[in-house]
């Protein structure tokens, strides 16, 4: 069972960037439970997270796979990343960008991280079978 950090754990970022590259090929599931959790920020300020894909670790594909809502403030926001739609996805990277608004210092400034964590099969079968059983 895959479970790392997207972007490493209190991260502090003042501009937009990248974090590392993740191999999910091992995974057993396709689906992924992401959590951003943002610790510090400063007023008037937004963060904004997504994923993206690619098949070799070197060429990413031009749209993310996921993006996060908009973020103003701290707090934690779970996010599912379903690669099912995407087999030929080996590896992923979390991207963001921040901006910044209104007065005082102009360079915004977020620490946050981000978990992948790997939903496994038979969580994923009961899931969909009590969704199936509410319809």
């Amino acid at each position: 069972m895959i479970e790392t950090f997207l972007v490493p754990e209190k991260t502090t970022v003042s501009g937009k960037g990248d974090g590392p590259t993740v191999d999910v090929s091992a995974a057993a599931s396709r689906v992924f439970l992401l959590t951003l959790d943002i610790t510090k920020i400063i007023e008037q300020e937004s963060l904004e997270v997504s994923v993206n894909g690619s098949v070799d670790g070197t060429v990413w594909g031009a749209k993310p796979i996921v993006v996060f809502p908009q973020k103003f403030y701290c707090g934690q926001s779970p996010l599912l990343l379903d690669l099912t739609a995407h087999p030929d996805v080996k590896f992923v990277r979390a991207h963001w960008e921040v901006a910044r608004w209104g007065r005082g210092v102009e360079t915004p400034m977020f620490e946050f991280d981000v978990r992948l964590k790997e939903i496994p099969a038979d969580v994923l079968r009961e899931a969909t079978a009590e969704a199936k059983a509410l319809v």
